[in-house]
């Protein structure tokens, strides 16, 4: 009886850290495909991007080319990055696509975001079912530096 305890105390953390990795990977897998775009924009499509209007989710504007890059028609950009009309904004170009997304210091934060809030989700599994206090502090102000950082910057 006292044996089968503690193999289901073991199971019930592993099934725990388990689902805290989890988590965490979701959240860097989802920031990653946005990311991947500003951090590695070594030979993209660079820019800026004049906000002209916005509608529902995304905005629109003028798009000026970097030397060496190819002039887009038609880009538009996610409106939670865009932060009012007229603003310029320094853009990379989606490949294959008209989508522009926001560089520099606040594009990188907000890509990252979605890892922000899943350090924080997983800072309450380590928290409450691992009982590993420290640890989930660490998660969870990361996380939540991050998302602070991310607003503050946009």
């Amino acid at each position: 009886m006292k044996r089968s305890r503690g193999v289901l105390l073991y199971a019930g953390r592993a099934v725990l850290g388990c689902v805290a990795v989890l988590i965490v990977v979701a959240g860097f897998w989802s920031s990653w495909g946005t990311a991947q775009h500003v951090l590695l924009a070594k030979g993209r499509d660079h820019g800026s991007l004049t906000v002209s209007s916005c509608t529902g989710k995304v905005c629109t504007g003028r798009y000026v080319p970097s030397a060496g890059s190819a002039p887009h028609a038609g880009l538009w950009i996610d409106r939670s990055t865009a932060a009012k009309k007229g603003e310029r904004l320094p853009v990379v170009v989606r490949p294959g696509s008209h989508e522009a997304i926001r560089t520099g210091a606040a594009g990188a934060l907000h890509a990252w975001v979605p890892l922000g809030g899943a350090l924080l989700l997983a800072a309450l599994v380590v928290a409450g079912g691992l009982r590993m206090t420290r640890t989930a502090w660490v998660a969870g102000v990361a996380g939540a530096g991050l998302l602070v950082a991310a607003f503050v910057a946009l």
